[in-house]
């Protein structure tokens, strides 16, 4: 059978997107699957597809394209409104010659415009027209779309809500075609990374940073866990427009450092295997995708009792909470406390949790999803007696249409990276291929690099006892010998999990810490710290006065705090005596007062041992490659001069002075 899923934009980063990639992913077993998206505006998807499905898109965006403007005999003569997608003539055209040309024997459409586009320029009797629904008809009523989605759904030979409430709303809503209307959940895949071993103390929350997820609120639960829980952290990944509202409510509840907003990672999966809680704050949910994710990586969920999604997943006491919803902010805030106090408390609770969400998100796998649609596809009403199931089609795509095709780009040699316990790495080829990993030392003037074999599966560990790498960024390449050219590398997965409570080594090379990531590009590489002498920050506290500064030296002890201006022969001797605890550990204070005094600029931190050795304070434990966008701390402002404390690029501590910017005018 031939399968295509329609998208607006299959090169972003979303819910929809990462459920198609899914579900194509399980049907390309069995059978033909494109995704035609409706735009591309980027050269590669932001979620990976499985490499059997055909990606195509119709309107290429991308910076020097050619892709042309259609003649004006063939502008349609009625359009979309903007208000369902922001749809253009250009669009409406591109859709309906796509779904007049294709070979499909089945359509699925997944947001109202396309199901619209479907409804409208579908071929009914050619191929079976099937629409999904990603959020709830309330949502589509609130939005003004509810009429057109149900005039779309109407047309079609089958509709499936991600949500069995939902389904039953649609099928209220429409009666007529209620026959059609079949409740089918988005599915998630096995994690492709090793499951959580539920030992760190994260609590990781996923998802757009929008209204809808509250993570206010969230946010607000964690502050009232703080004294109980002192070690814990949340971690709260994703992008959107209300990142600086929550840093702010971050910075008021005394949490820098504490809670952070991690920024959108793809693949996810990595992230989950780093917690032991998952955490869902939303007002409402379609489904609750990310509660099925974090279960697959060994997490159990605490989520609010929000309409439709997390009921239909979640069973309370065995594989997650639920906290009832309450339109009261303060109320919903300290039913989230208290589910998330009953599990960080109770370590044989969360893992007897972990196995049952294990066996949760099992239901959830995309052959068990993909078996369902396939079922709705050969007993939709409209479809008995007029499709054949078959297997391994010959691809007739018509290609007049298709702008850009993603898939036909040749592959690049990727690896899944895994951090290992002791600080070094393992990598895996894909596809398996003997030859050298080749680590080169980025913007190095002496063109310093590694060569480590590969065994014959291309495989290979990298001990971090073993090398003695300079620090800055060796960005990875693979050779097939040592006169073939190196390829560089595709990071499928970093796995991080075994670093985020690392602390650096220490030895007689000095001080190391290294982290593998992937570039933001999408490529290997690792970002290595080595260091005479060393002082690894493990807190900071903002208080009225002065920021205190919790570290482990590694170098001669006692000494007084002092910092020096960047690149300038100033020294700020903050003449502060350092308090050394029983464990080890130093703390030091830093004066707003004396601070704010020195002229402005970016002032390096460092301890001056008593034996007059100076040792730089920074942060180079852990999993975190780039501190600057995550340990993000509060301005102090002082009349006409603002003090911020913060990491380097190398994650040096700073302090950097600065005239206080006036209030800009509202306008």
């Amino acid at each position: 059978m031939k399968i295509t899923f329609l998208l607006n934009n299959a090169y972003g980063i979303g819910g929809t997107i990462r459920s198609v990639a899914n579900l194509s992913a399980a049907l390309a077993e069995r059978h033909s699957v494109t995704v035609a998206s409706l735009y591309c505006h980027r050269d590669t998807p932001g979620l990976a597809f499985d490499p059997r499905v055909r990606l195509v898109a119709l309107i290429d965006q991308r910076e020097g394209s050619a892709d042309p403007e259609l003649p004006a005999a063939r502008q349609p003569s009625e359009c979309f409104p903007d208000s369902v997608g922001g749809v253009s003539a250009l669009s409406d055209q591109r859709m309906a010659d796509y779904l007049g040309h294709t070979d499909a024997d089945v359509v699925i459409s997944t947001r109202p415009v396309l199901n619209v586009y479907l409804a409208r320029h579908g071929v009914p009797g050619r191929y079976l027209r099937v629409g999904q629904e990603h959020s709830t008809l309330q949502v589509r009523e609130e939005a003004g779309h509810r009429e057109l989605q149900l005039a779309a759904v109407a047309e079609l030979d089958a509709f499936a809500p991600v949500s069995s409430t939902d389904a039953a709303a649609y099928r209220e809503a429409l009666p007529a075609a209620a026959t059609r209307i079949r409740h089918i959940p988005n599915s998630s895949p096995a994690p492709a990374v090793a499951r959580s071993t539920g030992e760190s103390k994260l609590v990781v929350a996923a998802g757009r940073l929008v209204a809808q997820k509250r993570y206010d609120v969230l946010i607000e639960a964690f502050a009232r866990l703080r004294q109980d829980f002192p070690d814990w952290e949340l971690r709260i990944y994703g992008r959107g427009p209300l990142r600086d509202p929550l840093l702010a409510r971050i910075d008021a509840l005394g949490l820098a450092g504490r809670a952070r907003l991690m920024g959108a990672v793809s693949p996810i999966d990595t992230e989950w295997a780093k917690g032991a809680i998952g955490a869902v704050s939303s007002s409402w949910e379609s489904f609750g995708l990310t509660i099925v994710e974090a279960m697959a990586c060994g997490l159990p969920v605490v989520s609010t009792d929000c309409p439709y999604g997390p009921s239909e997943i979640i069973t309370p006491g065995e594989d997650g909470v639920l906290v009832p919803m309450d339109e009261n902010a303060d109320v919903l805030a300290s039913g989230l406390a208290e589910g998330l106090r009953g599990v960080m408390a109770d370590a044989p609770l969360r893992r007897r949790m972990a196995e049952n969400a294990l066996r949760t998100a099992a239901r959830y796998e995309p052959s068990v999803v993909a078996a369902a649609y396939e079922e709705l596809f050969a007993g939709s009403p409209r479809g008995r007696g007029r499709l054949r199931l078959r297997t391994l089609l010959r691809r007739r795509q018509d290609r007049r249409l298709v702008v850009a095709a993603s898939a036909d780009r040749p592959a690049r040699p990727a690896a899944h990276c895994v951090a290992t316990p002791d600080g070094g790495f393992q990598v895996s080829l894909t596809p398996a291929e003997p030859g050298d990993l080749v680590l080169r030392l980025r913007d190095d003037p002496e063109e310093r690099s590694v060569r480590l074999p590969l065994d014959r599966e291309g495989r290979g560990t990298v001990g971090r006892a073993d090398q003695r790498l300079a620090e800055g960024r060796w960005d990875a390449y693979v050779t097939a010998s040592t006169a073939a050219k190196a390829r560089r590398l595709v990071a499928t997965r970093v796995e991080q999990a075994a670093l985020v409570d690392a602390v650096p080594s220490v030895g007689e090379r000095g001080v190391a810490s290294w982290i593998p990531y992937a570039t933001k590009e999408g490529n290997l590489s690792l970002r290595s710290w080595l260091r005479p002498t060393h002082a690894e920050v493990l807190d900071i506290a903002l208080a009225e006065d002065g920021a205190t500064v919790t570290a482990t030296p590694h170098g001669p002890g006692g000494g007084e705090a002092l910092a020096v201006l960047e690149r300038e022969p100033e020294v700020l001797d903050f003449a502060v005596p350092l308090r050394v605890l029983s464990t080890g550990r130093v703390l030091l204070t830093i004066p707003y007062e004396t601070a704010l005094a020195q002229p402005h600029g970016r002032w390096n931190l460092l301890i001056r041992a008593a034996d007059g050795t100076l040792i730089p304070l920074g942060r180079i434990g852990g999993d975190i490659v780039d501190r600057r966008k995550t340990d993000l701390y509060p301005a102090i402002v002082r009349g006409e001069n603002t003090l911020r404390i913060g990491y380097t690029a190398a994650h040096d501590l700073v302090l950097t002075t600065s005239p206080t910017r006036p209030p800009q005018a509202a306008h």
